[in-house]
């Protein structure tokens, strides 16, 4: 195993720090965002129809994923995981860009793109820190499969045999996880794109 230098650990260190202090101002900024995007034109049921095309997959993805990992007691390399190492970040990308293409709202994909930058990749690194610590075979598994974007062929391990049979989808873990709540938040931001511009036009002006 490779080590990072004590200046670039130390600089990934700080760095996630940061980010870890400015998610949640960015996380207002990005819905003040939103909010303000919707109050300035009105969605396109056109562009709210294609949205799905992304949205629906990405919470397939994080239900599928969260139904396979077994945080900090093993390290998870079936379903999802013999694809992408981060299937969960993916389906979250897959929902935020779903939403941005809802809005046509080049801002509010420029915001997001920025909050995966800053938030997520420090994260990412973090994680994987971790892991190569707790899991001797997690640099095998890298080998393997990529961090982000899918391989088209699952991974197979070292003896040959597909890792994706090795493991079932768990309905328990996917409760546990709560991973619901993904599908529930994106149901309230449809609602919102549906209903929230007509109710503000109650109370307020909304251009038109």
């Amino acid at each position: 195993m490779t080590e990072q230098p004590a200046s670039q650990s130390g600089t990934m260190e700080q760095w996630q720090r940061i980010a870890r202090r400015i998610r949640v101002p960015l996380g207002f900024v990005t819905a003040a965002l939103y909010l303000f995007e919707l109050w300035r034109k009105p969605p396109h049921m056109m562009a709210i129809a294609w949205s799905l095309l992304l949205v629906l997959p990405g919470l397939w993805l994080r239900g599928y994923a969260s139904g396979y990992v077994k945080k900090n007691r093993e390290l998870t390399q079936t379903g999802p995981y013999a694809y992408t190492r981060n299937p969960l970040y993916l389906g979250s990308v897959l929902i935020a860009a779903g939403f941005a293409v809802a809005l046509l709202s080049w801002q509010v994909a420029a915001m997001l793109a920025a909050m995966f930058l800053i938030i997520y990749v420090p994260v990412i690194a973090s994680e994987e820190r971790f892991l190569r610590t707790a899991f001797p075979d997690f640099e095998e598994y890298c080998r393997r499969v990529p961090r982000l974007i899918p391989k088209v062929s699952r991974a197979a391990s070292r003896g040959g045999q597909t890792e994706v049979s090795s493991g079932k989808f768990s309905f328990d873990l996917y409760l546990r996880h709560r991973e619901y709540n993904a599908a529930i938040g994106a149901a309230l931001l449809y609602l919102s794109l549906l209903f929230l511009r007509p109710a503000l036009g109650l109370v307020v002006h909304v251009p038109h």
